[in-house]
């Protein structure tokens, strides 16, 4: 059994003097492991370096080796930048915790991409959001925030509903407000991406994540997740974005 893809490094353990355990997330064969060797190789397998990947193994079911090519510098651009690291593994843990072993998820992986290199950009964060978004749709648990779930108009929209994941108007939502999840303007065409609306927005995706995705399967978010959201939340509070009390 063999196949050839191109695959982001999720994680990597050590194995042995010169092995390590790589989890991928491949285009065609979605969350993959495997076995590759070379202590040369060991220190390019960063989490979200992007990589070539041969894989091969005497029985389909088996563990199997791998025959890796770098095709950049991973997490270089970043090394510096804390955060955008913590959102980094936060989005690796999320995809290896998230994903079944060996199903295809094309859109995740380009989503996972596209979401690296906006990593390097002025609006990644604004994009994290999104691309947390994407993941639930792409896993069957899409938001609904083009127009009201209680009017079915698409103005003045402000909340979303915990349970549905549907948007509400502001006048619509007002009576319930202290039950609904605030809707960050920024996700709906309005508003600047600010951090107290990032914030909102990682409360918003990560209050789906852990009802959807991870409680029925009787987990919890991955620490990665929530260390980011901390790490934000300082950085906000630091920079005056956020009142300290």
């Amino acid at each position: 059994m063999d196949w050839q893809d191109d695959g982001i490094v999720l994680s990597a353990r050590r194995h042995g003097e010169t092995g390590s355990i790589v989890m991928l997330m491949t285009e065609g064969h979605g969350r993959h492991a495997g076995l590759a060797r070379g202590q040369r190789l060991r220190a390019q397998l960063q989490p979200g370096a992007r990589v070539r990947a041969a894989w091969r193994a005497r029985l389909s079911d088996h563990l199997g080796s791998y025959a890796l090519e770098p095709l950049d510098g991973g997490p270089a651009a970043l090394i510096d930048d804390p955060l955008r690291l913590a959102a980094l593994s936060s989005a690796c843990a999320l995809v290896e915790a998230a994903l079944p072993e060996r199903a295809p998820y094309p859109a995740i992986h380009q989503g996972f991409d596209a979401l690296l290199s906006a990593l390097e950009g002025d609006f990644w964060d604004a994009a994290y959001v999104q691309w947390e978004i994407g993941l639930l749709g792409a896993l069957g648990f899409g938001l609904d925030l083009q127009r009201c779930a209680a009017t079915g108009v698409n103005d003045s929209l402000a909340w979303v509903s915990p349970r549905s994941g549907r948007a509400v108007s502001l006048s619509a939502g007002e009576p319930y407000r202290d039950r609904l999840l605030p809707l960050p303007g920024f996700l709906v065409g309005r508003g600047e991406a600010d951090p107290p609306a990032i914030l909102a927005g990682l409360e918003m995706t990560g209050h789906f994540l852990a009802r959807n995705l991870f409680a029925q399967a009787h987990l919890n978010v991955p620490p990665a997740r929530e260390r980011f959201v901390e790490r934000y939340r300082k950085m906000a509070t630091t920079s005056g974005s956020l009142p300290t009390s």
